[in-house]
């Protein structure tokens, strides 16, 4: 479920002139540049030190069990990775139907399909979590930003909406200037992304209606919290819905869905350029 989802805050940016990166606390993790567009990225949130405590051992984790990607991988230049988001986890379940679906678990089992229709296509794929944990936003984000030639895709169940349809959301605009500091602020990230983000979405949705009727035939832009701080084409992928009378009928999408989403991501990767590799995005 795209609204009314939580938020919870445990990153701090760390500004390192000249090198134009920033580092994350935590784990040491440089946030992705983008030297070429000449900006570099800033978290405004302050550190929770609970959230973060409790986060900290699960996020390593997904990062150890993930394709052994880190920062550091040497990778050629254009896309190469997707970042896969299941939604909610832990004891945010998202949207639950009356027959006790839940959104977390249909997402985290839906990744697993979309996982494999991916690398299928030649992409490494990277998940914010594998199993119930519940990573913030920032430290989703995070992990996308910390990739090189990347796209993310976050997965959603509807609560409302025709059974047995898809959607895809982009962000809604966004000031892409600098503040004073001359840096765009960390939840103004997707800013500078947002031609190519509705570029990757109207592919994944065109393929999406082709298989699921009823769904609309282009990406719709909403306020979607998880896109915002995300400094890459980044997507949400809303299924509908957690009321259906049978668990089934949603499980039977998945395939589906793997596919449409794969060949979306492939069909948007000749027109993705990496900034800071082969200057500036179109």
């Amino acid at each position: 479920m795209l609204l009314g989802m939580r938020c919870k805050l445990s990153w701090r940016g760390v500004r390192e002139g000249g090198a134009g990166q920033a580092a994350i606390s935590l784990f040491a993790l440089p946030f992705l540049t983008t030297a070429a567009l000449g900006f570099v990225w800033r978290a405004n949130s302050a550190p929770a030190q609970g959230a973060a405590a409790q986060t900290t051992a699960a996020i390593a984790a997904t990062r150890a069990s993930n394709t052994g990607l880190t920062a550091a991988t040497p990778r050629s230049a254009g896309l190469n990775i997707v970042v896969l988001d299941p939604a909610h986890g832990g004891a945010d379940y998202g949207a639950r139907g009356a027959e006790g679906v839940r959104e977390s678990e249909v997402v985290l089992e839906f990744a697993g399909q979309l996982r494999r229709g991916l690398e299928s296509q030649g992409f490494q794929v990277v998940q914010t979590r594998l199993g119930n944990e519940n990573p913030s936003f920032d430290d989703r984000s995070a992990i996308a930003n910390a990739q090189q030639g990347a796209v993310f895709v976050s997965l959603h169940i509807a609560s409302t909406g025709l059974p047995g349809t898809a959607r895809v959301y982009v962000n809604s605009d966004l000031p892409t200037g600098p503040d004073p500091t001359g840096l765009i602020p960390w939840d103004r990230a997707q800013g500078p992304f947002l031609s190519l983000s509705k570029k990757l979405g109207d592919l994944v949705q065109a393929q999406l209606t082709q298989r699921f009727r009823g769904s609309p035939d282009v990406a719709q832009r909403a306020a979607v919290r998880q896109l915002r701080t995300t400094a890459a084409p980044a997507i949400a992928v809303e299924l509908s819905s957690v009321i259906v009378e049978n668990r089934n009928d949603l499980d039977r999408m998945a395939p589906g869905v793997a596919e449409a989403v794969a060949r979306g991501v492939a069909a948007f990767r000749p027109t993705y350029v990496v900034a800071g590799t082969a200057g500036a995005q179109p």
